[in-house]
């Protein structure tokens, strides 16, 4: 099958001429989850990629400014995380036109309330070593004397370029004869015979043996429109501003978190820097919108730690990251429905697993033997909710 991105004044036509069976696997939600499953799938399967916006990656995937952190997330997810440097380091030829990745220090600072937090990290993190105060402020000379106590020191984290690496998962889509459906927005999702008919806004109605709903903040619709049980999923968003750091250069600073993460700042655009309120509020699946209030707390916040004057906020943005009811990740099969497979919950941990989480996808949906990863999906299986 040769490659196709299909608009919606070119879905319908193109999927009428098509026998009612030809694709193996539609996957639903071009983000950075669907994507990579769908890339991964394309090689051995007739893949059909949805999605309802214009542009792949709109929602969450499109406004993460994201970094590999070994240490960030639920232990399941840092598996998938340590799986996918090695990828994201040194992706095949031709899957980018430049590195993915650029190397970020990461600091984390313990105030004296979060002492104990940072003790923790230091027990029971890969890679993270003690850093004196002296060092920390070296590496940051815009940091309060007065802020922290103590902090760490992750060398190992990098900067990574979110466009590259979904454009470069599409390509590897489009490479094996899979088809990108934009302007799809899944109306009706039903079963026959042994397969199931999404029917879109387009007018367009894929056929296929296994759905894979990789749906982000939208999963639980997802599934109702399929007449498949909801997980439970809350999205939250998550706000980010940038601001003019001077008369500091901040280019080189590493990325800075507290220990409790209840901020951070990250250099951005050679010389801004990103700040974060590393807020989760929830909200249903949107279009998000940044909150000013948010916008104002994660700048207090940062002010607390640095001495820097915020003049004004050059541009603000949200996005959002879904959680399931116990935080963890949902890959696998669904409980009841047949042929209907769950890659959701992330929960900010999307973009850094992509390599890792989409072979997982792959493995599991062609039943072969997922190697590591396998560990994890006792915790990541969907079918722990029907169980509880």
């Amino acid at each position: 099958m040769r490659s196709t991105v299909l608009p919606d004044s070119a879905t319908r036509p193109m999927v009428q001429r098509m026998a009612p069976h030809d694709f193996d696997v539609i996957v639903i939600g071009a983000g950075m989850a669907g994507s990579t499953a769908a890339a991964h799938l394309a090689p051995h399967k007739r893949v059909a990629l949805v999605e309802a916006e214009e542009a792949p990656g709109y929602h969450t995937t499109g406004r993460s400014a994201a970094m590999w952190m070994l240490n960030y997330g639920p232990p399941e997810a840092r598996v998938l995380v340590g799986l996918s440097r090695d990828f994201l380091v040194a992706p095949p030829p031709g899957f980018a036109e430049h590195p993915l990745v650029s190397h970020r220090t990461v600091i984390y600072l313990a105030p004296e309330e979060q002492r104990a937090k940072l003790e923790e990290m230091l027990a029971e993190g890969t890679g993270v070593e003690p850093l004196t105060i002296e060092a920390a402020r070296g590496m940051v000379p815009a940091l309060r004397p007065d802020y922290a106590v103590a902090a760490a020191v992750e060398e190992d984290g990098f900067d990574l370029d979110v466009a590259a690496i979904q454009q470069g998962f599409l390509r590897q889509l489009r490479s094996a004869g899979g088809i990108l459906a934009l302007r799809s927005r899944a109306g009706e999702i039903t079963r026959r015979g042994a397969g199931w008919d999404v029917h879109t806004a387009s007018g367009a109605v894929f056929h296929a043996p296994t759905v894979v709903n990789a749906s982000g903040a939208w999963g639980d619709e997802v599934a109702a429109i399929a007449g498949v049980r909801k997980l439970g999923l809350t999205p939250c968003r998550r706000t980010a501003a940038i601001i003019d750091p001077s008369p500091y250069n901040a280019q080189h600073w590493p990325m800075i978190n507290d220990c409790a993460h209840t901020w951070y700042a990250r250099p951005e655009a050679r010389t801004r820097i990103m700040v974060s309120p590393a807020d989760e509020t929830p909200m249903d699946p949107q279009d998000i919108q940044p909150d000013e209030l948010d916008v104002a707390i994660g700048i207090d916040r940062m002010q607390q730690a640095l001495d820097i004057e915020v003049r004004r906020v050059e541009r603000s943005w949200a996005g959002l990251r879904t959680f399931t009811p116990d935080r963890s990740m949902a890959f696998g099969w669904d409980a009841t429905a047949e042929g209907f497979f769950w890659c959701v919950g992330q929960g900010g941990n999307g973009i850094q697993t992509s390599p890792a989480a989409g072979q997982l996808v792959a493995d599991l949906v062609l039943g072969r033997d997922p190697g590591e990863a396998g560990a994890i999906l006792p915790l990541i299986d969907p079918k722990r909710f029907a169980r509880g």
